[in-house]
């Protein structure tokens, strides 16, 4: 795959309306983002059709600048991965642990998968959310989620995939304030989580999800 920029400029609009599905109609046109964090350097490649494919969107750097390491053992999962960052960022962070990233977007996963033996990380890899086995736990779970594809189904992702978190295991997710960031939280705890907002930056909330403990 290469990584050449292109000075091409996709219509936003398509980039927006194809990023959630399976395969993008939208014409490849490659790039390259860079994330710089202050422990992180990767150079990834991005396409058009993918989310935030010409920068590192802010909602992600505010959650890599925010969320800690995960506490529990075990795999991290980067839920909606797109082309890679948190999913590799995670990976550099935790060398000794296994990352794996899922999108719906075949597009996006081939691109992930790309940027990961590109960086030379061998502990990370990404496929489709339906390829991953069902008795698969997590200690760890960020997410970037597409709140976009609306309350129903961002409410069906999330409970498909919260519930695979380990007893002691916590999901960080990064909402946009006024994308329902707030009403986002009180649902989870509705669903029997308890949510604690860890950071609120750039006018974003980062949201630290538990299964709340039992007596």
């Amino acid at each position: 795959m290469s990584d050449q920029r292109v000075n091409q400029q996709p219509d936003g609009k398509a980039e927006q309306q194809h990023y959630f599905s399976a395969t993008p109609a939208a014409d490849s046109v490659t790039r390259v983002v860079r994330v710089e964090l202050p422990d992180v350097s990767l150079r990834l490649t991005t396409d058009a059709g993918v989310f935030s494919a010409r920068a590192l969107d802010p909602g992600t750097r505010v959650l890599l600048e925010n969320a800690p390491p995960p506490d529990a053992d075990g795999d991290i999962l980067d839920l909606g991965c797109g082309y890679g960052p948190i999913a590799l960022t995670m990976a550099t962070r935790c060398p000794d642990r296994r990352v794996l990233g899922v999108d719906v977007n075949t597009r996006a996963i081939e691109l992930a998968n790309h940027n990961a033996a590109d960086a030379g990380l061998a502990n990370v890899s990404c496929q489709l959310d339906t390829e991953v086995p069902a008795e698969a736990r997590f200690a760890a779970i960020y997410s970037n989620p597409p709140i976009r594809v609306g309350k129903a189904a961002l409410h069906e992702l999330l409970l498909r995939w919260l519930p695979r978190l380990r007893p002691a295991g916590t999901a960080y997710l990064v909402v946009q304030r006024n994308l329902g960031a707030d009403s986002l939280a009180r649902w989870l705890g509705e669903q029997g989580y308890e949510v604690d907002r860890i950071s609120s930056h750039r006018g974003y909330r980062v949201l630290a999800v538990q299964v709340m403990p039992t007596d």
